[in-house]
């Protein structure tokens, strides 16, 4: 049974269909992306996962339940969490305290177990813990989308959803934020990545799917989509 599965998945905007009739799954421990250019679908498909986006049509399915109707925030319970795209920090609060909006939802059983997950955010983002008293509109990009993703992680996700995590980022922190996806990923979070760098994304994923106006046009692991004559010529640069 998938983690996650879209099913006929259809998103609108008035008239105009952003996503039109998507299928993906999501097996548990995976770490899957969503390639495809600007206007793609890909973020309008991850905002339906989340319960941001209301659907025109079709289902979402989360350990086997449907999830269609559910609030967004009632998601975030059952265990899907997502860093959007642009990092949506909180500018006037400090690290910590936008570390702890990310905890809002989660009741944590014992002070150990909260103080232990903010450590693990810590462990992997040494720079928020050495920034914990700094208010995130200060933070560079690379640290706001460190802070971006702790958040999430506060909330303990059982699925991960980033989106465009490497935009606008200087080529070593690009490098630093793709290792660390991938601890996370290995250390037992399934990852939902939407992702323009597709050599990154691609060179880590499980699977990807692309998309190209709205509709999924082909999928396959990562390590075949890395050497698909056409996924290269239109998204990696190479002829």
């Amino acid at each position: 049974m998938p983690l996650l599965e879209l099913r006929d998945l259809t998103v609108s905007y008035g008239r105009i269909e952003a996503v039109r009739g998507i299928s993906i799954v999501v097996e548990e421990g995976e770490l899957v992306t969503l390639i495809g250019a600007n206007g793609a679908g890909k973020t309008t498909t991850m905002r339906a996962i989340s319960g941001i986006r209301p659907l025109s049509r079709g289902s979402v399915w989360f350990d086997g339940a449907d999830i269609s109707k559910m609030k967004a925030h009632e998601r975030v319970l059952a265990g899907i969490v997502q860093a959007p795209e642009g990092r949506g920090v909180f500018p006037g609060m400090t690290v910590l305290e936008n570390l702890e909006m990310g905890a809002y939802a989660r009741v944590f059983p014992t002070k150990a177990e909260h103080d232990a997950t903010l450590g693990r955010v810590f462990e992997l983002f040494p720079r928020l813990e050495e920034r914990r008293s700094q208010v995130g509109g200060t933070l560079s990009g690379g640290e706001q989308q460190m802070l971006a993703i702790g958040r999430a992680l506060m909330a303990r996700p059982r699925l991960l959803l980033l989106d465009e995590p490497s935009m606008g980022l200087a080529p070593m922190i690009i490098q630093q934020i793709f290792r660390i996806i991938t601890e996370i990923n290995q250390a037992g979070t399934t990852i939902l990545l939407v992702e323009q760098n597709a050599q990154q994304a691609l060179s880590r994923s499980d699977r990807a799917y692309i998309l190209e106006t709205g509709e999924v046009v082909t999928t396959g692991s990562g390590k075949e989509l890395l050497v698909d004559p056409a996924v290269k010529q239109a998204y990696l640069g190479v002829a």
